[in-house]
């Protein structure tokens, strides 16, 4: 028989839910600075001690607020790759192009970003130069749907973390600092794509 669900725990996942929602409307319509944790409690409807025992701090909130977006991009990324099945430099090359094309229109990144050159830029390391939550979670999650759709058996694990985490830090790169189209940066980064990648696809 299957478990009951667990009412306690289906409340909290929805007021989880609510919090990142309520954050990342006032981070894309006001920025950061507007955020803080009286008012997403209180649009919330709950008080501040629940919303900090539930959430943490306002750093912690940033992490998560940011961690749902990048489940959302690795979603997306999965199923860009699940639709080249043949060819892991087709399939990395697409991911990458799929990220830079939905970054630039993601309002949440646009408005972190747009914010760099303000007073309050706390949430820009959460993105650009913390390890957590972005490349702490992308590499990982990424080399292993590279591992489960293309195999690569010769390849060690620790060598096929490298090599993605040098497309993941490259992409990034073009991502939050754009100098250009974004068909120059793919054409860019697919040519290192490429060189890492060639000798095993033709191995």
């Amino acid at each position: 028989m299957a478990e009951a669900p667990n009412f306690h725990t289906e409340m909290r996942q929805v007021l989880r839910a609510r919090v990142i929602d309520t954050a990342r409307n006032l981070v894309c319509t006001e920025g950061w600075g507007a955020v803080n944790m009286s008012r997403v409690a209180k649009e919330v409807g709950v008080s501040r001690p629940v919303l900090y025992k539930e959430i943490g701090t306002k750093q912690d909130l940033a992490d998560v607020v940011i961690a749902n977006e990048l489940d959302t991009f690795l979603t997306g990324i999965a199923e860009t790759i699940a639709a080249q099945p043949a060819d892991v430099i087709d399939g990395l090359t697409a991911a990458v192009e799929y990220t830079l094309r939905t970054g630039a229109d993601n309002a949440l990144l646009k408005a972190v970003l747009a914010g760099r050159s303000s007073a309050d830029t706390s949430l820009l390391p959460v993105l650009m130069t913390e390890p957590e939550p972005v490349l702490g979670r992308a590499i990982p999650a990424l080399t292993a749907v590279v591992r489960n759709q293309y195999g690569l058996v010769d390849i060690a694990d620790d060598d096929l973390d490298t090599m993605v985490e040098a497309v993941v830090r490259l992409a990034l790169s073009h991502l939050f600092q754009p100098t250009g189209p974004i068909d120059r940066a793919v054409t860019q980064i697919a040519l290192v794509i490429g060189s890492i990648f060639a000798p095993i696809a033709t191995g």
